[in-house]
C-alpha cells in the first residue's frame, strides 16, 4: 500500500504544486470539436495535460497525479470508484510506481483542433501550440506585473502602467516627492533641492566592492601607449591576443610623434644628422610596414579592435610577412569561394529562367482551355433551349395524340369527370368556374364540338344547378359544311346504376351567332343553364355520383 507522498512523484515531478497546477488540465471549452472521453482526466475533468496512465487503465494529468499523491493516502482511482464502489483491486490503488507515461494518447491530444478562449482572439490551430499562444495572447487577463493587485488585457498593460497603476510612481530627483506619470509630467518643483541622501549600508558595501574589483583590475601591456583597457589576467591575456591592430596604430601614433620630433632636432642643428637619418630611414620602413598591416579589416568591439588571432605582438619583419601570409590565403579562400557562388547563382538563373518559360507556357495553356470552356458553355447553352423547344413540341405532340385518342367521330361522346367533390369546392369558391370536355365530331369530316359544364351554375342555375352548354368549334373542314349549325343535341346525365337517366335535348336557334360558322377558336356556348340540380346529386335512389365520379353523354343526330 501506498504512504503519504514527501517527495517527487516520478519522472521529475515537482514536490509542491504551482500556481495553476490544479487542476492542470487544459478548459474543454477550447476545443472546436466535443473531446472524446479518452481525452480527459479522470481527477479534473478537463483534457488531459502530459496524460499518465495507470495499472487500471485510466489516465491523469500530471499535475493531477502529483497533487494527489501528496495530499492523499491510500488513494484509490476514482474512475474504479464510480465504475464499481466495491471494488477491491489492488491495481486500482494509485502510488507513483504504478504511473507511466502515454505518448500515444499525448500525441492524439496534441493535434485536437482548438481555438482561443480569450474574448475578441481569433487565433485557431492545434493543442500542441496552445500554451504557446496563451504565453503571449494579446488578449489574454494578467495580473499587473508591478503588483497593483489588478488584472489586465495583455495588449492594454502599458496603458493600464501609464495611466491607472497606483503602484508606477515616480520620484522627483529635485524634491524627492513620488507620484504618478501623469502627476509627474505635470509637476512643477518649486522647493529647494532636499539634503543630499545619506547612502545605506547596501550602497556602501557595493560600492566599496566596485572599488575594491577596480584596484584589483591588470592594465594592458599596452598602456604606456595609450590603451586604457583593464582586467583579471584572462581578461588581460584576451585582450592582448585579439586587440594587434589596435595596438599597432597605437605604435604607429607613437613613433609618427618620434619622427616628428627627430626632425625638430634636425632642424635646430647637424650634429647628430648622421645618427638621425638611420634612425629616420629605421621609422619609415616600420611605418611602411605597420601601414600595410593596419589595411586589414577590424572590427571594434567594446572600445577595443579585434583582428584573426596574431597571438605574438611582435612587430618583426618575419611575423609580418607570416601574417600577410595568412591574409593573402585568406582572400584567395574568399575569391574561390566568390567564383563558387558566383557559378551557383548562374545556374540558379538558369533555372529560374526555364520555371519562368514553364509558367508562361501554363498561363497560355490555361488561358486557351478557359477560352474553350467559354464555347463549350455556350454551345451548351445553345443545346439547352433547343431542347427546351423539342420539349414543348413533343407536349403539344402528345395532347394532340391524346385528343386525337379520345375523339368521337359518329356524334356521340361520353365525358367522365373525376375528383368531383373537389371540382365543385373549386368552383364554388371560383377558382375554376368551368370545364370543357375533349372535342369530338359529327363525322369523320364533319363539325368539331365539345361540351361545357358548369358544376356550380352559370346564370339563373348558379349555385344551384350544374349548367351544361354545347360549344361548335372551329374545325379542319368547316368549308365543307352547311350553315348554320342546326343538328338537334342530346344532353345525358348517366345513372350508374342503369335505372333513370337525365336527359335534356334542344334544337339549335339559327339566327344566334353560336351556331354559325366559327370564326375563333369556339363560338359562344349554348344550352342548359338547368340541367341538373345539386340536391339531387347525392339521391340514395340513383348513382349519378359515384366513387366521386360523373359521366355525361352528348348525341348530336345528324340524321334529320
Amino acid at each position: 500500500m501506498a504512504g503519504k507522498s514527501t517527495g517527487d512523484l516520478y519522472n521529475g515531478l515537482s514536490s509542491a504544486p504551482g500556481e495553476s497546477e490544479y487542476p492542470s488540465g487544459f478548459p474543454q471549452n477550447i476545443c472546436d470539436d466535443v473531446p472524446q472521453e479518452k481525452y480527459l482526466c479522470s481527477n479534473c475533468n478537463n483534457l488531459l495535460n502530459k496524460a499518465r496512465q495507470t495499472l487500471c487503465g485510466h489516465r491523469y494529468c500530471l499535475a493531477c497525479v502529483n497533487w494527489l499523491m501528496r495530499n492523499n493516502m491510500n488513494l484509490v482511482c476514482k474512475k474504479c470508484k464510480e465504475e464499481d464502489p466495491n471494488l477491491d483491486n489492488e491495481n486500482s490503488i494509485l502510488i507513483p510506481e504504478r504511473f507511466f507515461n502515454d505518448a500515444a494518447i499525448n500525441k492524439e491530444i496534441s493535434e485536437l483542433k482548438v481555438h482561443c478562449a480569450n474574448q475578441g482572439c481569433n487565433w485557431r490551430s492545434t493543442l500542441k501550440n496552445y500554451e504557446d499562444h496563451q504565453s503571449q495572447c494579446d488578449y489574454a487577463l494578467i495580473p499587473c506585473n508591478i503588483g497593483c493587485g489588478h488584472m489586465v488585457i495583455r495588449k492594454n498593460l502599458a496603458s493600464h502602467l501609464e495611466k491607472g497603476c497606483a503602484k508606477n510612481m515616480l520620484v522627483c530627483q529635485t524634491c524627492s516627492h513620488k507620484m504618478s506619470q501623469a502627476e509627474f509630467q505635470k509637476h512643477t518643483c518649486q522647493s529647494s533641492p532636499a539634503k543630499e541622501r545619506k547612502p545605506s549600508k547596501t550602497e556602501t558595501r557595493e560600492k566599496n566592492r566596485q572599488l575594491s574589483s577596480a584596484k584589483n583590475k591588470d592594465p594592458c601591456r599596452f598602456s604606456e601607449v595609450g590603451c586604457t583597457f583593464k582586467g583579471t589576467k584572462e581578461k588581460v591575456k584576451e585582450h592582448e591576443s585579439t586587440g594587434l591592430v589596435a595596438h599597432l596604430q597605437l605604435l604607429l601614433q607613437v613613433i609618427s610623434n618620434l619622427k616628428v620630433s627627430c626632425l625638430t632636432t634636425i632642424s635646430k642643428g647637424d650634429g647628430g644628422k648622421a645618427h638621425v637619418s638611420g634612425t629616420e630611414f629605421k621609422l619609415t620602413e616600420l611605418e611602411e610596414s605597420l601601414a600595410s598591416m593596419q589595411m586589414q579589416g577590424a572590427v571594434e568591439v567594446n572600445g577595443d579592435l579585434e583582428t584573426d588571432g596574431y597571438t605574438e605582438p611582435s612587430i618583426s619583419q618575419g611575423a609580418q610577412k607570416e601574417q600577410l601570409g595568412e591574409f593573402k590565403q585568406k582572400l584567395s579562400e574568399l575569391q574561390q569561394k566568390i567564383y563558387i557562388y558566383e557559378n551557383i547563382v548562374t545556374v540558379l538563373n538558369r533555372e529560374v529562367e526555364k520555371n519562368q518559360a514553364a509558367v508562361l507556357a501554363l498561363e497560355h495553356q490555361n488561358k486557351n482551355s478557359q477560352d474553350n470552356i467559354a464555347n463549350l458553355e455556350l454551345q451548351v447553352a445553345e443545346q439547352q433551349g433547343k431542347l427546351a423547344v423539342k420539349d414543348l413540341l413533343i407536349s403539344s405532340l402528345h395532347l394532340r395524340i391524346s385528343a386525337l385518342e379520345e375523339a368521337s367521330h359518329d356524334g356521340t361522346f361520353i365525358w367522365k369527370i373525376s375528383n368531383l367533390s373537389k371540382k365543385m369546392q373549386e368552383a364554388a369558391a371560383g377558382r375554376e368556374n368551368n370545364l370543357y370536355s375533349p372535342a369530338f365530331y359529327t363525322g369523320k369530316y364533319g363539325y368539331k364540338v365539345c361540351m361545357r359544364c358548369y358544376l356550380n351554375g352559370d346564370g339563373m342555375g348558379k349555385g344551384t344547378h350544374i349548367s351544361l352548354f354545347f360549344v361548335v368549334m372551329k374545325g379542319e373542314y368547316d368549308a365543307l359544311l352547311s350553315w348554320p349549325f342546326k343538328h338537334k343535341v342530346t344532353f345525358f346525365l348517366l345513372d350508374q346504376n342503369q335505372r333513370e337517366h337525365v336527359i335534356d335535348a334542344f334544337r339549335p336557334d339559327l339566327s344566334s351567332t353560336s351556331f354559325q360558322r366559327p370564326v375563333r377558336d369556339m363560338n359562344v356556348a349554348s344550352g342548359c343553364p338547368l340541367f341538373f340540380p345539386h340536391a339531387k346529386l347525392k339521391s340514395p335512389k340513383h348513382a349519378y355520383s359515384k366513387d366521386d365520379t360523373l359521366f355525361i353523354k352528348c348525341i348530336v343526330d345528324t340524321t334529320a
